[in-house]
């Protein structure tokens, strides 16, 4: 993307409304716009932040054979009478009349619905385990949205449900989601702690969330530094192996970890005072099982090995991939702007040419920006170099490649990582290794 024809609306100074860090930093680097209370335009580089943690998102449930479906955000109220919880959920399930006087509501969450659908298709335990999943749009009607993403009342949600055999298969379902999730959030490039959680409306034997380390977190947390040492990418475990993912489960739940809620003194006090940490945290996941809550409430059931009808055992797993966008900033941010990590940045590095019109400027830009234009965004606005070396902090691109008169004469450029500050000089090719991306090419770079 070219700056200067780029829908990027950055802000010089903080809006008055935004009273954290990430909405704050949304807002001035153009990724946000509001448009009612708690409800929010994405602009386009806001737009490839959530469409790089949804792809990563869903990669992670793919491969634990999870299969993507696409439920409608509008439910019959008449699932929600089945299962009980029409009534029961409160003001936030936003409900509303069509013009037929049917009663229906925007989707909170999708147990009942995916446990419909779930009953219609399936009848034989022969076609068991299966495990559905969505990334969509959810709306609970916050009394007080604020925060901006963090707390709004329209949020993009990855959702999943479970259905199994009996209560053995389902614990093992549960911990290989559990597994995912710690892989998922290691490939965003953040530090999320899980922990044992009250199951709240959804109800359940099982929850675990999963809490993002910020210091401007909503949670006090306590947690066993052991959890820090993990790396769960390069985790060889067998997932249809049962007693591997047991002991997985257990190496895992084993080191304290907990919110101020659930803090528990006389545990903490057991683990070793160098592995003691202590901080702030956002929950940005949240895992149930729940046995056969909704089907049995619900009604359904399917035939086992006997003969004889049962009720599946379910569980429901959700990622709030709006509110990562969020909490990620809240996690990696300083006084300039926001730090992404490579994973998720909307672009993976800034070109700033300082300046634009001077031949040798100008001819090694096209030529690095050729060589992946999707990738990079290219300033090439008539700016001073300090507005660009700032809109490129505040936008924080994980890499900025500086191009100005002496370097170019040289064929030479400054790469800075953001994360970092560090500077260094390297040619062009280079630059787009360290970067990540091929080769430049000729000297006639992009048009586009």
């Amino acid at each position: 993307m070219r700056l200067s024809r780029g829908f990027l609306p950055t802000l010089k100074e903080n809006p008055a409304e935004a009273q954290i860090a990430s909405h704050r930093l949304m807002l001035r680097a153009g990724l946000i716009r509001q448009t009612a209370a708690g409800i929010y335009a994405w602009l386009p580089a806001g737009l490839r932040v959530l469409r790089n943690i949804a792809q990563i998102v869903r990669e992670e449930q793919d491969a634990i054979g999870a299969q993507e479906v696409l439920m409608p955000t509008l439910q019959p109220a008449e699932l929600w009478r089945r299962s009980g919880r029409y009534e029961a959920y409160g003001p936030e399930m936003l409900r509303l009349t069509d013009r037929h006087e049917r009663d229906l509501l925007y989707g909170p969450t999708n147990e009942e619905m995916i446990t419909d659908l779930f009953g219609q298709s399936v009848r034989s335990y022969r076609e068991l385990p299966q495990v559905l999943y969505q990334i969509h749009w959810k709306f609970r009607d916050e009394v007080r949205p604020r925060f901006g993403v963090m707390r709004g009342r329209e949020f993009l949600m990855k959702d999943a449900y479970s259905f199994d055999t009996d209560p053995e298969a389902a614990v093992a379902t549960y911990r290989r989601m559990l597994l995912a999730y710690l892989r998922t959030f290691q490939r965003l490039g953040v530090a999320a702690i899980p922990m044992v959680a009250d199951a709240g409306p959804i109800g359940g034997n099982h929850s675990h969330e999963f809490i993002i380390l910020a210091p401007t977190g909503e949670s006090g947390v306590f947690y066993d530094g052991g959890l820090e040492e993990q790396d769960w990418l390069s985790s060889e475990i067998d997932l249809a192996d049962r007693e591997a993912l047991a002991g997985f489960f257990t190496r895992v739940t084993s080191l304290y970890a907990a919110t101020d809620e659930k803090h528990d003194e006389a545990a903490w006090a057991e683990v070793p005072a160098d592995r003691r940490r202590e901080g702030r945290g956002i929950e940005v996941g949240h895992i149930f099982y729940f046995g056969t809550k909704y089907t049995e409430s619900m009604g359904i059931s399917v035939s086992g090995a006997d003969g004889a009808p049962f009720h599946p055992e379910m569980g429901s797993y959700g990622i709030g991939v709006s509110r990562l966008a969020g909490a990620i900033i809240e996690a990696s941010h300083d006084e300039a702007g926001i730090i992404w990590p490579d994973a998720v940045a909307p672009y993976k590095a800034a070109i700033l040419n300082l300046k634009p019109g001077d031949a040798g400027c100008d001819a090694l830009c096209e030529r690095l920006y050729g060589a992946s234009p999707d990738a990079l965004l290219l300033d090439d606005r008539s700016e001073r170099a300090g507005v660009k070396f700032n809109d490129a902090d505040l936008m924080g691109h994980p890499w900025q490649v500086i191009v100005g008169p002496r370097g170019a004469a040289a064929g030479r450029v400054e790469l800075k990582r953001r994360a970092t500050g560090e500077r260094v000089e390297l040619s062009p090719e280079e630059a787009l290794e360290r970067i990540g991306l091929p080769a430049v090419g000729g000297p006639g770079g992009h048009a586009a």
